[in-house]
């Protein structure tokens, strides 16, 4: 079994509903993600998948949705205030926590049709969450 990790960079702001700690006020992270891929062959070229293929996609998707951007709750009251204000926003169905970002990407690089099989999101340099399917 091969596999390969690519780590993405990128800065975003969320806060958490029904929290009683300091993450319920609108905050920032300058968040790191792992994407990491598994399968049982490579191509013609001796990869499982060549990191800049993972980069283009995933980067390009990671930059153009959440980089910069407030993640938050569809239900979150600040969401009307974020959107009159003209400010980048991403809006989910859930509350917004590193373990829910993490599955979010992970979701949409299965969609784009990469191998993945987790998704590690570092809130800090010391805090991450992770999603695979098992």
């Amino acid at each position: 079994m091969f596999h390969v990790t690519k780590l993405i960079d990128f800065c975003y702001g969320h806060r958490l509903l029904k929290y009683e700690g300091k993450c319920r006020h609108l905050h920032g992270h300058n968040g790191r993600v792992e994407i990491r891929l598994r399968g049982d062959t490579l191509d013609e070229r001796g990869m499982l998948m060549d990191f800049g293929d993972v980069k283009e996609t995933m980067k390009r998707w990671i930059d153009d949705n959440l980089d910069h951007r407030m993640i938050l709750c569809r239900d979150d009251p600040a969401l009307d205030y974020i959107r009159q204000a003209g400010e980048l926003h991403y809006a989910i169905d859930e509350n917004p926590t590193a373990e829910v970002i993490a599955k979010l990407i992970y979701d949409k690089g299965r969609e784009i049709g990469l191998p993945i099989v987790e998704v590690v999101l570092w809130e800090t340099p010391t805090s991450f969450a992770a999603y695979r399917r098992d």
